[in-house]
């Protein structure tokens, strides 16, 4: 994002039902969870993909320590990202492009295939040029280096998601 905005303060100026709020006050908080179609930020559940352990610890702690978002569930490999996205319905997924058995492209293309499809980001060592490819390639959203992710990039990149 660019300048000194925060996403997630802009977010917070709005009221309860979306009513603008331009001096930032704080209301009485909404009893609903805000989806992906009004592109606010709050309780997005999160599937962590990633077949290392360290970098998946590492995805997720990124995700904890970004307010708005929690982590749901953590899979190392794309049959199991499969299993729990249809089990627990993130709503979002951070998926590692390379996986042993099905990669990630092939898993991601699976996943935003089915009913309730949830928004997939990828994630690889590679450079961003080959990103590109890979999310035109899967139906991802987007693609982040692993040593540029961080919170200012997933909530830039939850905040831009097509519904």
């Amino acid at each position: 994002m660019s300048g000194n905005i925060n996403p997630l303060h802009v977010a917070s100026r709005r009221l309860s039902g979306g009513q603008p709020n331009p001096g930032g006050v704080l209301a009485p908080c909404a009893t609903s969870v805000p989806t992906r179609q009004d592109r606010r930020v709050g309780d997005v559940r999160v599937l962590v993909v990633d077949d290392q352990a360290p970098f998946r610890r590492a995805m997720a702690s990124v995700v904890e320590e970004t307010d708005g978002f929690v982590v749901v569930g953590q899979a190392s490999s794309g049959e199991e990202s499969l299993e729990l996205g249809r089990d627990l319905q993130p709503d979002l997924v951070l998926m590692d492009v390379n996986l042993p058995g099905i990669d990630g492209l092939e898993a991601t293309r699976r996943l935003v295939a089915t009913d309730h499809p949830p928004v997939v980001l990828l994630l690889s060592t590679y450079d961003d040029d080959e990103g590109v490819q890979y999310t035109a390639e899967s139906g991802a959203i987007g693609y982040i280096t692993k040593s540029a992710f961080g919170p200012d990039r997933l909530t830039a990149a939850w905040l831009t998601a097509a519904p």
